[in-house]
């Protein structure tokens, strides 16, 4: 991996993308986007994340983020991405999946793919880190995030999403504990 797409900057504010595996859309269910939420909340609360915008999209979902105290985000990041793949894993096999052995099959093969020895591959490999250096930037960003649903055509209004920060940005209650940056 580059320079380019690492998070350098420990006091960093970085827009981050994590993409499940072949961009399976397994985040169609409400039980699989409340585990990331869980999840989310349990690294604000115990492992110094700071969420400032999210987006759980089908596929992959997109963070302004930052840490506390000089936290490295790589280790978040991959503490999250570790949690809920066993998680995520556990709740395909437990509730009634219409895809179950299909997504089981796809993830069981994509590991066989890398040398770890893994028995699933559910996210893809890193989180493309890129520091927001400026408001503007910021700002773009967090534009892009609230209108991804809006794009997909989920919902008219971004604040309607509910697993949007966009619903904070607009006053209203939201799933996931922010901290604003704008």
């Amino acid at each position: 991996m580059s320079r380019k797409y690492k998070a350098n900057n420990p006091e960093g504010f970085y827009f981050i993308t994590c993409t499940i595996i072949g961009w399976v859309d397994l985040f169609i269910r409400q039980e699989y986007k409340d585990i990331l939420i869980n999840s989310l909340n349990f690294c604000i609360q115990n492992k110094g994340l700071k969420v400032h915008a999210y987006v759980i999209m089908s596929s992959h979902i997109h963070l302004i983020v930052s840490t506390e105290d000089g936290i490295p985000l790589s280790s978040v990041i991959r503490d999250f991405k570790t949690f809920t793949s066993k998680a995520l894993l556990k709740s395909i096999s437990d509730i009634n999946e219409s895809r179950r052995e299909w997504m089981l099959n796809k993830f069981s093969y994509e590991a066989t793919r890398v040398v770890r020895g893994s028995k699933f591959k559910l996210w893809q490999d890193g989180f493309h880190p890129v520091e927001l250096l400026t408001p503007a930037m910021a700002f773009q960003k967090l534009e892009y995030i609230h209108n991804n649903p809006v794009a997909e055509k989920i919902v008219d209004e971004a604040e309607d999403y509910v697993y949007s920060s966009a619903r904070q940005y607009a006053g209203k209650v939201g799933e996931l504990e922010i901290e604003y940056i704008i």
